[in-house]
């Protein structure tokens, strides 16, 4: 790609105020990326990701005891996304928390893995009714913050001031998203992306332009991290990759979180034309193949957790942690 080519790519910056100081707010450009990703040079390994994805999807499938499954592996990922951020919780502390029995960690930690729990499963059974969208997401934003540490940071509402991310103050910030002025004409750049199809862009390739558009655009005053991830799940399982919400990135994220965030950082940087953009696909082809292989296992570590919570519960909380495995998931 020729430097005038990535400079068609690259957003701009615009002056704001922020706390007494004046930044370079950043300004991405809207989607499909222009000039277009060259496809063919990927199609090796989407073809690699794609099979792997099918393979998942086809296995769970086949498990005799499918919502249970579902159950913990919504949980587990909610944990880890959660860990992210910054959260010490582990499935068991969520596990206690769900069946009211007495957990380790800071109750407003397990809130928040709980919460992520509803904003998946609502936005799941949302999508029955709605498209995918703007509304959809405000909503799941506000399940997300419905409660504990982030009740006060307009749960469900985009934000109308300026924010910014890393640094000790705005003026040394690492990255400082667009203006409340330029948010709203980039999120409903956004949405129209992901509904178009004339890009033909395959899934894998859309749901990571959706997923780094989201994080730029940062348009909630906190929990941003989160609906960016669990907007690919929901694009994933929307356009028929996915039947269920079994591939959780989030533990390939928290272990590599440093190279997430260089590269989520240099496709601002540099419009994603560099490899190291894409150099997730292989990691993606390897990830379900991985998941695929112990789901056995999982079952019956998932029995084991279960297992233990009744040995250490107390009062009602054994009757609880039964109901909950043996039933359907719900919201």
């Amino acid at each position: 790609m020729s430097e005038s080519d990535s400079n068609l790519r690259l957003g701009r910056f615009v002056k704001t105020p922020v706390a007494g100081e004046i930044v370079r707010a950043f300004v991405p450009p809207s989607l499909p990326p222009e000039p277009p990703i060259d496809v063919l040079a990927l199609l090796e390994r989407l073809g690699l990701a794609e099979r792997a994805l099918g393979r998942l999807d086809g296995i769970t499938m086949l498990l005799p005891r499918q919502e249970l499954f579902l159950y913990m592996y919504v949980r587990k990922e909610a944990v880890l996304s959660s860990q992210i951020e910054g959260t010490q919780s582990t499935l068991s502390d969520l596990l206690r928390f769900e069946t009211e029995a007495q957990v380790g960690q800071p109750i407003d930690d397990i809130r928040e893995v709980s919460n992520y729990v509803d904003a998946m499963m609502y936005g799941l059974e949302r999508l029955e009714e709605l498209p995918l969208s703007l509304r959809l997401i405000r909503e799941m934003h506000e399940r997300l913050l419905q409660s504990g540490r982030g009740g006060t940071k307009n749960p469900g509402e985009f934000r109308r001031s300026q924010n910014w991310i890393g640094g000790s103050r705005p003026a040394n910030a690492l990255f400082v998203p667009p203006p409340p002025t330029e948010m709203d004409d980039c999120l409903d750049a956004l949405e129209r992306f992901m509904h178009e199809d004339g890009s033909r862009l395959p899934a894998l390739i859309k749901a990571g332009l959706l997923h780094v558009q989201f994080e730029t655009i940062h348009p909630f005053l906190d929990g941003n991290g989160r609906i960016g991830r669990l907007l690919v799940t929901l694009y994933l399982c929307v356009n028929g990759v996915l039947r269920k919400p079994l591939l959780y990135l989030s533990l390939y994220l928290k272990t590599h979180r440093a190279d997430y965030y260089r590269l989520l950082q240099e496709v601002r940087e540099h419009g994603g034309g560099k490899p190291g953009s894409i150099s997730s696909l292989p990691e993606l082809r390897k990830r379900p193949i991985r998941r695929s292989r112990p789901l056995p296992v999982l079952l019956i570590c998932s029995r084991k957790t279960a297992s233990g919570l009744r040995q250490r519960a107390t009062g009602q909380a054994p009757h609880c942690v039964s109901t909950i495995c043996s039933s359907r998931t719900r919201s």
